[in-house]
């Protein structure tokens, strides 16, 4: 059954525009606590289950974190207040609290004025399509308001910033500190503007933190890891070792060297991997996704090192990774899965196994990477109504398939709608670069117009 508000990342949209509303998230905390009490909870029946709430620091945050609170409580669900707080620290938190559930209001890489949601079951995993079209069915319920006697309370969690700082210097090895190293964190105006720079600090480095000034609108604004080049001239600016930018909600990580050249989610993965496999503790393989380069599959091929594709979206990583019992993960757009140090992607975390490659074996970024030349990849993204099938029109069909003849077995072509934006992403990868810039406009410029004819 298609899920009909969830993407793969939650729910996400525009502020003020449903399901972006009020009244919508009223419904849905309503409807999650719903779901939450007809579950196996693991509570004696006196009790209430419990869930955590946090965002990251948009203004409408505020806004809607009321109102799905008092959907939890309407329900009878007790509920913890975080404030501003990373996607994975919600994710460890509810496990290290015992509670049942996590939510965590935030549209991640977005602008200010996108906002969303996402869910966290007990163990700190995102909640299956099952759970998901089970909250989707009890959404279509009247709202009620449960006795008095069994409404949810609510109250606020203290020292939430400094236990996460503890858990994520945790899963870098005792024996290893950062000393010596000037590093520059990017915070992205966002949920680790109080987190990574303190993380990076107390292992010892020499931190200048930047864009850890959040005001509620400037989160992502021409920074973070989806804004790399303010990072690159900030490195160079301070003759810095490295920089380790995060995204507006903490989860994704990219890496800069100190010559500024730029390090994603693909070449992160591959270096842990490369340093976990020399060591003797890579368990199983790898897990990509469709958008990963393929010379970095052909990499992990020469070495021994299986590797599988997943659908884009850190959940179906996450899902390949338990189904197989493999611990590590990745997307190149810098969400990393630790299975071994963390049940969900998250930015910090995934940096410090980096340092601890780097410091453990005293190589710099280029000699960790030297193995691989990557293929250039061409992205565009193509602004469409959420109507438009693209996969059913014939014309878009053929011009791919056209594409795909001349790429031959030297590239790939991946067209797919984006779970959180109304966008078309258009990737054509292969060994020559003006050639693939070629059949991604003409695919992209295919599917712009097709799109206008049926609007």
């Amino acid at each position: 059954m298609k899920r009909k508000y969830f993407g793969t990342d939650g729910v996400r949209g525009k502020v003020g525009e449903f399901p972006i509303t009020p009244d919508f998230f009223l419904r849905l905390g309503y409807a999650v606590g719903k779901v939450l009490l007809a579950s196996d909870w693991k509570l004696t029946t006196d009790k209430r289950p419990t869930i955590l709430i946090g965002k990251d620091t948009r203004i409408s945050g505020y806004m809607l974190e009321s109102a799905l609170e008092a959907g939890f409580s309407a329900a009878g669900v007790d509920v913890v207040l975080s404030g501003p707080l990373p996607t994975p620290a919600v994710a460890y938190l509810v496990r290290a609290l015992r509670i049942q559930a996590g939510a965590v209001i935030s549209a991640s890489h977005n602008p200010f004025d996108d906002n969303g949601i996402k869910f966290f079951s007990s163990e700190g995993l995102k909640l299956p399509d099952s759970m998901e079209l089970q909250i989707e069915a009890e959404l279509d319920s009247p709202l009620t308001v449960t006795a008095s006697t069994k409404l949810g309370r609510v109250h606020r969690l203290n020292d939430e910033e400094g236990r996460y700082i503890e858990f994520c210097k945790s899963t870098f090895p005792n024996q290893l500190d950062l000393r010596g190293l000037k590093i520059v964190v990017d915070c992205a105006n966002g949920a680790d503007y109080r987190i990574a720079g303190h993380v990076m600090h107390e292992l010892g480095a020499d931190v200048i933190t930047i864009h850890a000034n959040p005001d509620g609108f400037n989160i992502n604004h021409e920074c973070g890891a989806t804004h790399i080049k303010t990072l690159q001239s900030e490195v160079l600016r301070h003759s810095a070792d490295l920089g380790i930018a995060v995204d507006g909600d903490g989860d994704r990580v990219l890496m800069v060297s100190g010559e500024g050249v730029v390090y994603d989610g693909d070449s992160l993965a591959y270096i842990i991997a490369r340093h976990r496999q020399q060591r003797g503790v890579l368990q199983g393989g790898v897990v990509g996704t469709l958008m990963t380069n393929l010379a970095v599959e052909q990499a992990f091929e020469r070495f021994g090192i299986p590797f599988i594709r997943a659908n884009v979206g850190d959940r179906y990583v996450s899902e390949l990774l338990q189904q197989n019992d493999w611990y590590l993960g990745a997307e190149n757009s810098g969400h990393i899965i630790c299975r071994d140090k963390h049940t969900t992607g998250d930015g910090i975390i995934s940096a410090l196994q980096v340092l601890h490659a780097l410091r453990d074996t005293g190589l710099t970024f280029a000699d960790l990477m030297r193995d691989v030349t990557f293929f250039p990849q061409r992205l565009i993204n193509v602004k469409v109504s959420r109507e438009f099938d693209f996969q059913n029109n014939q014309m878009v069909e053929a011009c791919k398939n056209e594409a795909e003849q001349a790429l031959g077995s030297n590239g790939r072509i991946l067209l797919r709608a984006s779970g959180t934006e109304p966008l078309i992403r258009v990737m054509v990868e292969g060994k020559e670069l003006q050639q693939i810039e070629y059949w991604a406009g003409k695919i992209a410029e295919t599917i712009q117009q097709q799109a206008a004819a049926v609007d």
